[in-house]
Order: structure tokens, then C-alpha cells, then sequence
């Protein structure tokens, strides 16, 4: 079911909404968007330019080609004709339920919805709908665009197979479903973040720490473990080799002391409040929000990839995510049947601004990343997919020639050329034509030498059947092409197969 979602309708367009609607948007879904307010459009623009930032940092992948963006003045309209609604309104039981009730009366009956609230329960939300069973809790965490985890929780009537794919959608779109046991207030997140909440009030109250030495502690602390450990892991390393028993068997008795005060909550007072604004505003008060939302995003990129490289957390699901984003990108031509008789059109881009040098112009290592993305959707349409590589085989670069030819400007789209210049039972060469799409220029050429590897064994291996099958069928249309003045010049020529 959730293959089949490719448009989906936010109702509310604020902070969590505006998160929303980047990361479907990013992932290729095209978004209806319904919120009365009059500056939901320009906010919601403003945190999907900051989410195209953070992708284009987050991962190497190709991105797809972003949905579609339609803003409507009814929910009526919104929801109609989509497969999957996300209900972001504010936090009022009686305003979410009254809406949930009009996306259930005007969608269609076969879409999911799920709302985003943070501590409502599910049963409370759709006890008066009609189709209850395809509602849900799907509640993130901001920025919904980075953060992957995503708290699916139903109530009383929701469906065990409403929330297996609601589960599927989301983890297609990159995050980490985790589907709450039990129906419970505040789910299990925020209820974890409202004891440290707690306790902080209570330290600011009490004089203690101020609220950058509060932040202090956690991000110089106990956060860097979390944002790779989580809570329960961490201990276990810290009770050594004995792991978790003897760490509890250490700290546990400590249960008993009275050292914070969870069971109680500090009056939110004018006086207390007025203690956490200037001291807030003293702390961060030198950045807009939109600064601190790039420093956060930017922080956070960082911390995801240095998870992936040790494939751990958040760094893994990045991993899985990458991996998803390149089948997508290079799948669309793998069902087509294309005219061998001429190059091979398989990947496009567009110059993001990260791009660019100091000259504004697209510095030479992304031509290396759009001739490698390139190369990744040619081997993927002959049939090196992950599939095939699980095998323990797969194909390497171990030669390329590049050619800068002309200049090109930030946000100009291109298309690349794929030419078959031969290939024997272990080793295939290829030119990619780098062209701007409006003028027909050729921006770069590379040419590359690519070897088919047992990846195991850690050498050269025969081609498998299906990718020399499908190359020799290429090369049937390819070999007729004329043969490029410049190619061989950086690599020297292979005989052919045929």
C-alpha cells in the first residue's frame, strides 16, 4: 500500500506541518496543503529552503525530483483525490477531533490519517469518525525533514494493518517507525524529555544552573551519548564487562535518594518565566530563529554522518535511506526499453548551490559526482542493483578521465549522455556527455574504465550473465556509434567483445 502513495495532504502548516511537507516533498510526493493562517505559505517555503540545504549536505545520494506544491482554502479540497492525510493543528482536543472528523468525511475511504500530536491519545481523536480504523498517532520530532523518528501509536479502533502501513510509508520516506505497545498519554518520547523538563524547571527555579548551563550539561554530556546510545545501551556499557545487572546492582539503591524532584512540578510563574526568557534571550538571543533552525540542521547532518561511517543509530537508517534514494533515482529507466542506436540517457541533476566555487560556478569535484551518479544508474539499468551485489560482486572504477569544457551556474539543469565505448568479460568503457539542457552545450565529458569484482575475494572476476547479456545488447546499437576524437586519450582502448 504504501508503494502506491504519491500524494499526500497536510492540514496545518506550521512548524511540524512545514517539516512535513519538506521531507514528503524532498521524497518525490506531491503535497496538498490546507492552514487558515496567512503566513503559513511564506513560513512553510522558508523551512523547505532550509530543508534542501540540509539534504544536500545530508547525503550523496541523487536526490529524487521533488513533488509538487499546492496550497488550498478549504480542507475539503485538500484531502480529496490523496492516499495519505497528516494532521498537524494545534494542541486542543476539540479542534483536532473536529478536524479529524472533516478529513474523515472528505477524504478518500481507502487513505491513512494520522496526527501529529504529541500527548493526545488516538481513542480520544477518533471516537467519532466513521472509518476509525485507518486513524492513527504518527507524532515526530522537529525538524520533521531531519529527525527520523516517527511514534506510531492507534487507538481503541485503529487497525493492526492501518499501522503496519503507515509504518511502511513512513520508513520509505526515510524515518524510523516505532510502533507504541500500548496506548499511553504522551507516548514514549516526550514522556522521557518531560522528566528531564521537569527537573530543569526545577533547576532554574532553584538557582542552580541557568538554561545555557542546563543545555550545557546535556550537549556537552550525556546528549552525545544519547544521540548514539540512546539510554538503556549506554548504561549497559557503563556497568563493564558485568553489563547491565552489575550497573543497577551499582546505581539502583540510588533510586531511593532524593535527588529529583520528578513527582512535582515548579509553578510556571510570571517571576519563573520571566528568569527563563532573559535568560534564553541571553543565551541565543544573537541568532534569529532561522539562523538557529541552519545550526541545528547543519549540527545534526553532521552528527548522522558520523554515525554512518560507523554504521550505527541514526547513521544506519541514513545509510538504508541512501540506498533507497539511489535504487529510486535510477529505477525509473530500468522498465523502459530505450533506442540503443544512440546514447543512453539515464540521469539527470540540477547545480544545487552547495555546488559552487568562489567563482560561482560548479567546482570540479561534483562533475565527479554527477559522472559517478551517472555511472551508478548505467550499472543499475544493466542490472547491478543491490540484489546483485548482496551476491558479493560488484563493479569498481579504476580509471577516469575528465574533460572541463564549459562553465556552469548555480541552479542550471543538466542531462547526461551514457556511450558503451566496449567492453570484455571483467572490464566495460564508458564516456558520459555532461549537457546543459536548454542549450544543448556539452559541459564536460568523462570517460571511465569500470571492473567487474568478486568482492569477497577482493579481485577481478567475470561479468555475471545477466549484466553481460544486457551489455552485449547495448553494445549491438553502441558499436555503430562514431567514435569520439578524444576518447582513449586519458584511458587506453580495450578490445571488444563481439
Amino acid at each position: 500500500m504504501s508503494k502506491l502513495i504519491k500524494k499526500v495532504a497536510l492540514i496545518g502548516g506550521g512548524v511540524i506541518g512545514g517539516g512535513w511537507a519538506a521531507r514528503f516533498l524532498l521524497n518525490g510526493l506531491d503535497v496538498n496543503v490546507f492552514d487558515p493562517s496567512d503566513s503559513a505559505e511564506r513560513s512553510l517555503n522558508e523551512m523547505l529552503s532550509n530543508a534542501i540545504h540540509a539534504y544536500s549536505k545530508l547525503t550523496m545520494a541523487p536526490l529524487l525530483k521533488p513533488g509538487k506544491l499546492f496550497f488550498f482554502d478549504s480542507l475539503e479540497k485538500a484531502v480529496q483525490d490523496v492516499e495519505f492525510i497528516q494532521e498537524s493543528a494545534p494542541e486542543r482536543l476539540e479542534l483536532k477531533r473536529s478536524i479529524i472528523n472533516q478529513i474523515d468525511r472528505y477524504a478518500p475511504e481507502t487513505a491513512l490519517i494520522c496526527s501529529s500530536t504529541s500527548g493526545l491519545k488516538p481513542s480520544s481523536l477518533q471516537a467519532e469518525m466513521k472509518h476509525p480504523e485507518r486513524f492513527m498517532v504518527g507524532h515526530p520530532f522537529n525538524p520533521v525533514y531531519l529527525l527520523p523518528l516517527v511514534e506510531i501509536c492507534g487507538g481503541e479502533q485503529t487497525s493492526a494493518e492501518a499501522k503496519q502501513h503507515a509504518a511502511e510509508f513512513y520508513r520509505e520516506v526515510g524515518m524510523k517507525p516505532l510502533i507504541l505497545r500500548k496506548e499511553i498519554d504522551a507516548f514514549i518520547a516526550d514522556r522521557l524529555l518531560e522528566a528531564v523538563w521537569r527537573e530543569g524547571l526545577w533547576l532554574i527555579r532553584d538557582d542552580v544552573a541557568s538554561t545555557e548551563e542546563l543545555d550545557d550539561a546535556i550537549r556537552y554530556g550525556f546528549g552525545l551519548r544519547w544521540a548514539q546510545m540512546g539510554l538503556f545501551e549506554t548504561y549497559r556499557v557503563a556497568g563493564g564487562e558485568a553489563g547491565m545487572r552489575h550497573f543497577i546492582s551499582q546505581f539502583g539503591p540510588t533510586l531511593s535518594l532524593p535527588w529529583t524532584k520528578l513527582m512535582d512540578v515548579p509553578e510556571l510563574n510570571e517571576e519563573l518565566i520571566e528568569k527563563i526568557v532573559s535568560q534564553s534571550d541571553a543565551q541565543s538571543g544573537k541568532h534569529s530563529i532561522r539562523e538557529l533552525e541552519r545550526i541545528r540542521d547543519d549540527n545534526l547532518v553532521a552528527i548522522m554522518q558520523g554515525l554512518k561511517l560507523n554504521d550505527w543509530g541514526a547513521g544506519a537508517l541514513l545509510k538504508e535511506y541512501e540506498e533507497r534514494l539511489y535504487q529510486k533515482a535510477h529505477s525509473g529507466v530500468v522498465a523502459s526499453d530505450p533506442d540503443f542506436s544512440k546514447p543512453l540517457s539515464l540521469f539527470d541533476a540540477k547545480v544545487l548551490p552547495e555546488w559552487l566555487d568562489y567563482n560561482g560556478h560548479m567546482t570540479e569535484s561534483r562533475y565527479l559526482q554527477v559522472f559517478g551518479d551517472a555511472t551508478d544508474a548505467l550499472l543499475n539499468f544493466v542490472g547491478m542493483d543491490e540484489a546483485y551485489r548482496t551476491e558479493g560482486f560488484s563493479v569498481y572504477t579504476v580509471e577516469t578521465h575528465i574533460r572541463h569544457l564549459l562553465e556552469v551556474a548555480g541552479g542550471e539543469p543538466l542531462t547526461v549522455q551514457t556511450q558503451l565505448l566496449g567492453f570484455d568479460e571483467k572490464r566495460l568503457r564508458i564516456v558520459h556527455k555532461l549537457l546543459h539542457v536548454s542549450s544543448g552545450d556539452i559541459l564536460a565529458t568523462g570517460e571511465h574504465m569500470l571492473l567487474h569484482v568478486d568482492t569477497e575475494a577482493g579481485r577481478a572476476a567475470p561479468l555475471g550473465k545477466k549484466l553481460y547479456e544486457k551489455l552485449e545488447k547495448i553494445w549491438q546499437g553502441h558499436q555503430n556509434l562514431a567514435v569520439l576524437d578524444y576518447a582513449g586519450n586519458g584511458i587506453r582502448n580495450i578490445k571488444t567483445s563481439s
